[in-house]
């Protein structure tokens, strides 16, 4: 988390979800949210969550933003935005054009979506792994809304995505570890550094 706020980034993520690596408790979130509070965008990524769940980490941890990357339908980011009275973010796993499509149901009522590659066959994570997709789909879509690129980002390859994609906000997770669930400042460092050096048209 320093090393990303020290790098400044814009966003930080506090992944709640068990079956993830990346998965931190109430108490670790609540402290990892105090440090990046007045920094960056504080952002609760949930899982197919329950109001209950919700409430809980908006009471302890204080999100700026929750983002849901599971099943959830538009309804339940609505029923969650107005109940939680914080913005709300969508991830779509896509792997083709097609996929966009349900883009612009969410863009109804999310405040930004972010664009993740479908998940591995097997996979338990719907996100984190790794994974990459034509990045050129994302070209000249328009949805009225920010929206992110995201899947198999690292340091190397990440000035190309934005480039091909024209998308100027990405994320990124398993692209700087060193294991899995294991960050590198290093990487993030490089990561954060490649990416705020591409200049984006418009």
């Amino acid at each position: 988390m320093a090393a990303a706020l020290d790098a400044g980034a814009d966003m930080v993520g506090l992944m709640f979800f068990p079956k993830s690596p990346r998965h931190v408790s109430l108490s670790q979130a609540c402290r990892l949210a105090d440090m990046a509070r007045g920094r960056a965008e504080i952002v609760a990524v949930t899982v197919n969550m329950d109001l209950d769940g919700l409430s809980r980490i908006n009471e302890l941890v204080k999100p700026d933003t929750f983002q849901f990357h599971g099943e959830e339908a538009p309804e339940a980011l609505a029923a969650a935005k107005v109940m939680q009275g914080t913005k709300v973010m969508k991830a779509i796993s896509i792997s083709d054009r097609s996929d966009l499509e349900q883009a612009h149901y969410y863009a109804v009522v999310a405040d930004r979506l972010l664009f993740d590659a479908k998940p591995p066959k097997g996979s338990e994570l719907p996100g984190g792994n790794g994974v990459s997709y034509d990045w050129t789909i994302l070209k000249d879509l328009d949805l009225k809304k920010p929206f992110m690129l995201s899947g198999g980002l690292d340091p190397e390859n990440v000035a190309e995505a934005i480039r091909l994609s024209g998308v100027s906000e990405v994320d990124v997770s398993s692209g700087v570890e060193r294991e899995k669930g294991v960050k590198d400042s290093g990487l993030i460092r490089a990561f954060l550094a490649a990416a705020k050096g591409v200049k984006v048209p418009g």
